[in-house]
């Protein structure tokens, strides 16, 4: 039993890293940490210069990330002559596009919670949810930008280390479903890693696939990847499919049932339907697993409150348990579901269904 000297820590240490989020989420927004790596050491003045920012609200969170251990400060009495730097370690990790450890958009996902929070309770008391367009471009691109190194480093080694799935993927003219494709980085990356094959992303959220076709064009792409309007129920026809993808969004859809049933029929006999979706305990344990913690906290507060905005909803949320994945999948027609040899890739755990 947890006693009250120590949950007050717990709680005490929780709010702390909570103003520590936002406070990453600021300097991230307004370009300080930026500013930083790109053009080094500042004082406070210079890198509110640099940025046209306000110089005191600037100092204010250098003082902040030095005093949390992030940023480095020379000893300078004179608080307007104090040098802040930011080292490469934290550099790269909120910077680094390409860095698997970049984690600088997951900040962004706990700010767009927050602005939604009213709503939220709402939905909480009297039912509903809010929308995945309703929590707005922080949302979107914070998951588009934390799984993009992901899939354009890691995505193409990881099938290609299955050799079934591989065989399947490099058919001459494969034509390939990303179901639910949100900024595009999943179906780059398989049409990068898959050069004789046509990609087709589908997603419902137009502002999304914006971001997909951008991304598409400045990467050549465009002639093999194309990116479609179109809710998992609707997968575009008529050809069938080689191979389908849902990566990290099944628990997000309010039927996911009748979207496997429709991917099931898309995709030609004996063609490999892969889940990546959260690496979660098969079953609910208390205390929990990090990742079960983490994924609960974002269930709560993003993504079944996006599942429970259409009706009818599964309500699945982000802790779909393995058990709960086989269900939706055997109730859709599939007889097996397997896990792929696929290890050690970020958060998530592959699937194919068959």
């Amino acid at each position: 039993m947890t006693s009250a000297e120590a949950y007050a820590e717990r709680l005490f240490g929780a709010s702390l890293s909570t103003y520590e989020t936002f406070s990453t989420y600021v300097g991230l927004t307004l370009g300080w940490f930026a500013a930083l790596a790109d053009d080094g050491p500042a004082t406070s003045t210079e890198l509110a210069a640099r940025t046209g920012t306000q110089e005191r609200y600037c100092r204010e969170f250098c003082e902040f990330q030095a005093s949390l251990g992030v940023l480095t400060v020379d000893d300078a009495s004179d608080p307007l002559r104090r040098v802040f730097a930011l080292p490469a370690g934290p550099a790269e990790v909120l910077l680094d596009v390409q860095s698997l450890n970049y984690l600088g958009p997951l900040t962004r996902m706990a700010v767009a919670a927050g602005r939604r929070i009213d709503d939220l309770l709402s939905a909480y008391r009297g039912g509903g949810g809010v929308s995945w367009e309703a929590f707005g471009d922080d949302a979107r691109e914070s998951q588009a930008e934390l799984n993009r190194p992901w899939f354009t480093r890691a995505l193409g080694p990881a099938l290609a280390s299955v050799p079934d799935l591989h065989a399947d993927l490099s058919r001459p003219g494969a034509r390939i479903l990303d179901l639910g494709c949100g900024g595009g980085w999943s179906t780059l990356a398989l049409a990068t890693a898959y050069p004789d094959a046509t990609v087709i992303g589908i997603d419902v959220d137009a502002p999304s696939l914006q971001l997909a076709r951008a991304a598409a064009a400045a990467a050549g792409l465009g002639d093999r990847v194309d990116f479609v309007l179109t809710g998992g129920e609707d997968v575009p026809g008529p050809e069938p499919y080689d191979a389908a993808f849902a990566f990290e969004c099944l628990h997000d859809l309010p039927r996911p049932v009748e979207v496997l049933a429709a991917v099931r029929a898309a995709v030609r006999p004996g063609g490999p339907v892969v889940i990546m979706d959260e690496a979660v305990a098969d079953e609910f344990a208390a205390p929990g697993s990090e990742v079960d913690r983490c994924m609960y906290g974002f269930s709560l507060f993003i993504c079944l409150p996006d599942g429970m905005a259409s009706t009818p909803s599964a309500g699945t949320g982000t802790v779909m348990r393995r058990p709960v994945l086989t269900d939706y999948a055997m109730r859709a027609g599939f007889a097996e579901v397997s896990v792929l040899p696929i290890e050690d890739f970020s958060f998530f755990r592959f699937y194919r269904l068959s």
